[in-house]
This record gives structure tokens, C-alpha cells and sequence, in this order.
């Protein structure tokens, strides 16, 4: 299991927005979703690629495996113990490597890392079931809850993420459902009155996040070559932001702006 191996793009420590805690994100490449406004394009493709930073060409992504990366993570031991802190799995999807997402997950456990993971739900439910016993916490996206839409802004629908998020939820693996609140995409108050109400109605979740729009991965679609739809969109301001969350809030959620 220490010698499988998986492709990253990097490893971000001291992370206190992913998870509880004081975390180490591992951004794992690949993704079965194009998000028009996805702020991590690099972790799309699974193979490495190259792109052109201030002129010079950089590989994006590397092979290692799990053993490398829990040496690395363990460094940060201390201020897990203390803040409840552990790993968080990003990236991309990590259920898109899901052998490597599976073992890193089953190593930190048996080292005593807490575990989350950030994921879209997109995978057969026998994988997402595979990692249930390693994980201490999913951070679960809902984007929309129309098909169509959903697949206009991502390129895929959105039965299979619903239909999985509504398994796992049975399983009693803590869930907080993360909306990227995303303007054109699914910003208006019927929309989100759409999204709290579904998933207010599954038991076992509590919580939901609202996650604002930003266009802090812009510079990187130059680097790889290709062009961000959202390059005139601007983000919500702090007003309808808070809107929104007081109709996360009438559903009966926990809501919070950000992770």
C-alpha cells in the first residue's frame, strides 16, 4: 500500500480552510468535470503537463507515492494533535485516482492522521464506498440541482453526484455539503432556495458552506494556453452573499460563508 503511487500537483501545508484544523492539502490531478470557472485548471488533465510561467516552461504534476507523502505530512503532526487538524485530498477529483485516494487515505488513518476529503461526488458509488472507513470527513460539492444547468457549466450532470451524495449520507460519515456560489452559474435566490431545500431533506447533514465566487486561478489558463470564460465575471459582493445565506439559514442548515 506505502509504494502506490498517484500524480499530484502539489502539497500546500498550514492550510485552516479545508477541513478542521491546521491541514496539509495534496492536490491530486485529474477531473472528470470541466467547471467553467474551476480556479485549479492545471489538476484537470491526470497525465503531467507543462505550461508557461513568466516565460519559462514548468512541468505541472508528479508521480509519488504514499509512503513520500506521509513523511511529509507527519512533519506537521504536531499541529494536528492540537488544532484537530490532518490531510485534506483535493484537487482535481481525488476519486479520480481512486486506488492512490483509497491508500493515502488508509495509510494517514493507520498513522493516526484525521481525514477529509474535497470531492464532487462524480464516481461509482463503489468507490466513494471503498473509502468510507478511512475517512473522518466528506466536504461534498452541490452545484445545482438542475440536470441541464449543470451540465451546460460543467459538462456533466448532476444525477450520479446527487444520487451518491444521497448513499453516503446513509452511512453516517460526517458530510458538510460546500455550494461554489458562482454568479450567471447559480447565484439567485430561487436557485439557492433549490440547493438548501434538497439538501435539508437528507438526513444526516447539517451543514452547508457557501463558497464565494473568486478569479484568483485566472493567470494560470494563460500559462496552460487557454482562455477563461469567466475573465469579465465579477464576484459577489458581500451583500448578496449574505442573502444567500439567510436562505441556506431558513432551511434549518448550518451555514457559513467559506470553508
Amino acid at each position: 500500500m506505502s509504494d502506490c503511487k498517484g500524480i499530484i500537483t502539489e502539497i500546500q501545508r498550514f492550510s485552516v480552510h479545508d477541513g478542521p484544523g491546521i491541514r496539509t492539502l495534496v492536490f491530486l490531478k485529474g477531473c472528470p468535470l470541466r467547471c467553467q470557472w474551476c480556479s485549479n485548471p492545471e489538476t484537470q488533465e491526470k497525465e503531467c503537463q507543462t505550461l508557461t510561467r513568466q516565460g519559462k516552461v514548468e512541468t505541472v504534476g508528479k508521480e509519488v507515492t504514499v509512503k513520500t507523502i506521509i513523511h511529509e505530512v507527519l512533519k506537521d503532526n504536531i499541529y494536528y494533535r492540537r488544532s484537530g487538524g490532518g490531510i485534506t485530498l483535493s484537487g482535481g477529483e481525488p476519486l479520480f485516482q481512486p486506488d492512490f485516494a483509497k491508500a493515502l487515505l488508509h495509510g494517514c488513518k493507520d498513522t493516526g492522521i484525521n481525514t477529509a476529503i474535497e470531492t464532487t461526488g462524480f464516481a461509482g458509488y463503489e468507490v466513494i464506498e471503498s473509502m468510507i472507513p478511512f475517512l473522518d470527513l466528506v466536504m461534498y460539492d452541490v452545484k445545482h440541482i438542475s440536470s441541464e444547468k449543470h451540465r451546460l457549466f460543467t459538462g456533466r450532470s448532476n444525477s450520479l453526484i446527487l444520487s451518491n451524495l444521497e448513499k453516503l449520507a446513509q452511512t453516517g460519515v460526517p458530510i458538510i455539503v460546500r455550494v461554489p456560489v458562482v454568479p450567471t452559474f447559480n447565484s439567485t435566490p430561487e436557485e439557492m432556495t433549490a440547493i438548501a431545500s434538497y439538501v435539508a431533506k437528507i438526513k444526516g447533514i447539517k451543514a452547508l458552506h457557501l463558497l464565494p465566487y473568486h478569479r484568483l486561478g485566472e493567470s494560470k489558463y494563460a500559462e496552460l494556453g487557454r482562455t477563461y470564460d469567466f475573465a469579465l465575471m465579477e464576484p459577489l459582493q458581500h451583500e448578496a452573499m449574505t442573502k444567500l445565506l439567510d436562505i441556506v439559514k431558513r432551511s434549518g442548515l448550518h451555514c457559513q460563508i467559506g470553508g
